[in-house]
């Protein structure tokens, strides 16, 4: 299964009614995407995304190939049909300063990076949220956002943190056509990039 035709820019929207990190991904006319739920008190980062809130079919499984996430890649499969799409790998060192990761395909071969746009947001957010009462109110000030690029160098996604109290929102823009495989390739791996930046603060 493929993830097609979709109507951007898509929103991700966390809950803050469960202890899990789950979120919700719906297009511009609010029609769902796919909802995420990350596996609860597990030592290896397990992710399912679902059709809907409902949990009725588990389209996709992502799951980190180690203990230790610093230089943890995830894999990305397609459970209808039993694809492998390929893996998400963090940047070890390069990515305690500035977020980046490199996305591959099935072959193991790169195909795209995500690289966060300004490092100082991160850093300022660290700071200001050690701030009593104002720490409470980065989520509205200090957004990250994040480049996809082809191996190309071509400019082909946007993600960015939306204004919001809890930091919950999160929305996806696409800059130019792409096919629908490597489509669905990089919307895997920005949810499951999602999960990781967000809990990293």
């Amino acid at each position: 299964m493929v993830l097609k035709n979709l109507n951007y820019p898509l929103d991700f929207k966390f809950k803050i009614s469960t202890l899990a990190s789950d979120f919700n991904i719906t297009d511009k006319n609010g029609s769902y995407v796919a909802y995420v739920r990350q596996k609860m008190f597990k030592l290896k980062e397990d992710v399912i995304v679902f059709n809907d809130e409902s949990k009725t079919a588990e389209l996709f499984r992502i799951k980190a190939n180690q203990w230790i996430d610093f230089n943890a890649s995830y894999s990305l499969s397609d459970l209808t049909d039993n694809k492998n799409y390929g893996r998400l790998a963090r940047k070890g060192m390069r990515s305690i300063w500035k977020s980046t990761y490199d996305i591959l395909d099935s072959n193991d071969q790169p195909k795209f990076t995500i690289t966060e746009d300004n490092a100082w947001t991160k850093f300022f957010d660290g700071m200001v949220s050690e701030i009593p009462l104002i720490g409470m109110f980065t989520g509205y000030f200090l957004n990250p956002a994040y480049t996809v690029r082809g191996v190309d160098g071509k400019e082909y996604f946007k993600l960015k943190k939306m204004p919001s109290f809890f930091g919950r929102r999160f929305q996806l823009d696409r800059m130019i056509d792409i096919n629908d495989e490597d489509e669905s390739l990089v919307i895997l791996s920005l949810l499951m990039m999602v999960l990781l930046e967000r809990a990293r603060g």
